[in-house]
């Protein structure tokens, strides 16, 4: 899905795909956060996605020019999830805002899953 704002320069036009990739970008970096989770329907596995297919784990709307974000995660053992969510929604939520100059009204996150990180 294609968005477009109006500048007083002329129109952007954006990509929900290419915010999807920033914000994955923007979570893996999270502490706690192990990595973007990719659930096949068929069977319902869960897998930790690796670097080049973090928008699998990430899904982005966009509801009258604000964007929502649906994260899919796998989370460290050990680490608290509530904090780690509150970290991602914060660092995220930053982030994406300064990139697109939109608001970001909402941030689900889902924990499909918890790793022992060596």
């Amino acid at each position: 899905m294609i968005t477009t704002m109006t500048t007083k320069n002329g129109n952007i036009s954006m990509d929900t795909e290419v915010i999807a990739n920033y914000a994955g970008s923007a979570a893996v970096e999270c502490f706690g956060v192990v990595g973007m989770a990719s659930i096949s329907m068929k069977d319902g596995l869960v897998r930790l996605l690796k670097g080049d297919n973090l928008t699998h784990g990430v899904g982005v709307k966009m509801h009258d020019g604000k964007i929502i974000i649906d994260f899919h995660i796998i989370v460290s053992y050990g680490v608290s999830i509530v904090t780690v969510a509150e970290n991602l929604v914060s660092n995220v939520k930053y982030k994406v805002e300064e990139f697109t100059g939109l608001n970001v009204e909402k941030i689900n996150i889902y924990v499909e899953g918890v790793r022992v990180i060596d």
